[in-house]
């Protein structure tokens, strides 16, 4: 239990100071002083800073993928359904540090990327995340509206990325909320979507 219970200490610390002051400049130090570890245990946790952030992303991912789908398995409608994400990210940012806009768009902006044919997990999971975010929204496109899957796709994911960017600049106040309801007036779902 000590071992979990450290480790979460270290991602906590590591993932409030990479997404209020930056992964550049947040150091290993840091981020032990903070999580109450020593430099020497951090390392024997995640192994690199690189592994920290990938370790870190990965929680992320896990956590958000997790609050969408009870989003998603909340209501009946398909056009719901495809429309849960904006709720999926008030609520994943209800449970979740408030101090990061977006971890993946902030490690993707912070980042360059990985030289060729080299290995970057955090990359990969940036990736994995944009990559699940279209998978995802297709499958539920498909229950919606079949003959609209790229449309909506693309209609959904635009303004999900404006709410992102919309909370690091903090306005509107409910980001989610807006873009949802823009979301179903561009995609003609006027009726009711739950």
């Amino acid at each position: 239990m000590a071992v979990e219970q450290t480790r979460a200490r270290i991602l906590d610390a590591a993932e409030s100071l990479f997404f209020t002051d930056g992964i550049a400049i947040t150091g290993v130090d840091r981020v032990a002083e903070v999580a109450g570890v020593s430099v020497v245990t951090l390392y024997a946790h995640m192994g690199s800073k690189d592994g920290l952030l990938a370790e870190v992303l990965q929680r992320r991912l896990d956590g958000w993928q997790a609050v969408w789908q009870e989003q998603v398995d909340a209501v009946a409608d398909p056009r719901a359904r495809v429309l849960a994400v904006f709720p999926a990210l008030t609520a994943y940012r209800g449970r979740s540090s408030a101090a990061q806009w977006c971890a993946f768009l902030a490690t993707a902006s912070e980042r360059s990327a990985s030289p060729a044919g080299g290995s970057d997990r955090a990359a990969d999971l940036v990736a994995a995340d944009t990559t699940g975010l279209v998978e995802r929204l297709r499958e539920l496109a498909v229950e919606a509206d079949p003959s609209r899957i790229d449309e909506i796709v693309d209609t959904v994911l635009l303004l999900y990325n404006g709410a992102l960017a919309s909370l690091l600049r903090g306005h509107p106040a409910d980001p989610a909320d807006t873009a949802r309801e823009v979301a179903r007036a561009a995609l003609g779902w006027d009726g009711p979507t739950g």
